[in-house]
């Protein structure tokens, strides 16, 4: 139903930042981040609107939350790695957006070689909103320690479906979580059977630590953990992802 005009009159802006978030290296540094969404390697295939620097931003209490399950991953010989962290509403629109256009399929062959595009949001995959714009969700795996070197990504390189056994995948230095990263399909699922005994292991050891230390996983994504105590359960903020956003 429409809504009447509101004639009162506005309310300054306030500051631009995000009120108690933090840049996650500043709590700690030991962290590794792979920020995907701000460069070309990622399902879409170009840097995601929104995200202005490769940092990963969280509010306080979550990150704080992390940094106690760091200490427990380094006692298990890994560190954590982090993909994506906050994710502006401007984002989750440029997913829309991006699936809204059926023809551009450029990066299907790696993320979701065996999901139509048209159903990715039906079946779980992508989802907008996002809890990841509230501050409080991450999307992270574990790595060997010390960390193996991780070639870099060079946009137009051949796509290798994101499945695919780990010597021919993107050269991520993650342990084995059976897929890769944002692959959109039934093998990313956090119980799917039939990954290997070391990828189940891997990610058993991966839900452990973040749920001892206070995150909800997602079934459908191993990699995809939200602090149970998030301070802002009901909002989504739309600052770019930047230093200059943190509190």
């Amino acid at each position: 139903m429409p809504q009447p005009s509101d004639t009162r009159s506005p309310t300054p802006s306030p500051a631009p930042v995000l009120p108690g978030f933090v840049v996650l290296s500043e709590v700690d540094p030991r962290i590794l981040t792979d920020i995907r969404y701000a460069g070309p390697h990622n399902f879409i295939g170009r840097p995601v609107a929104g995200y202005a620097e490769p940092v990963c931003l969280l509010t306080a209490p979550a990150a704080e939350a992390l940094r106690r399950v760091q200490d427990a991953a380094l006692a298990t010989g890994h560190t954590l790695k982090v993909y994506d962290c906050y994710r502006p509403q401007s984002a989750a629109d440029d997913f829309l957006t991006w699936a809204g256009r059926p023809g551009d399929q450029r990066m299907k062959a790696e993320f979701y070689p065996r999901v139509a595009k048209s159903d990715l949001f039906d079946q779980g995959y992508l989802g907008a909103p996002t809890a990841h714009s509230r501050g409080s969700t991450v999307d992270l795996t574990l790595v060997d320690l010390p960390p193996p070197p991780q070639a870099p990504y060079v946009a137009g390189q051949p796509l290798v479906d994101c499945t695919a056994d780990v010597p021919e995948r993107f050269g991520d230095n993650s342990v084995d979580m059976g897929t890769r990263f944002d692959c959109f399909d039934p093998l990313a699922h956090v119980d799917a059977t039939r990954v290997s005994a070391t990828a189940r292991e891997n990610r058993r050891l991966l839900r452990r630590l973040m749920t001892e230390g206070g995150f909800v996983g997602y079934d459908r994504e191993w990699w995809h953990y939200r602090y149970r105590d998030e301070p802002w359960p009901d909002t989504y903020f739309d600052l770019p992802v930047a230093r200059s956003s943190a509190d």
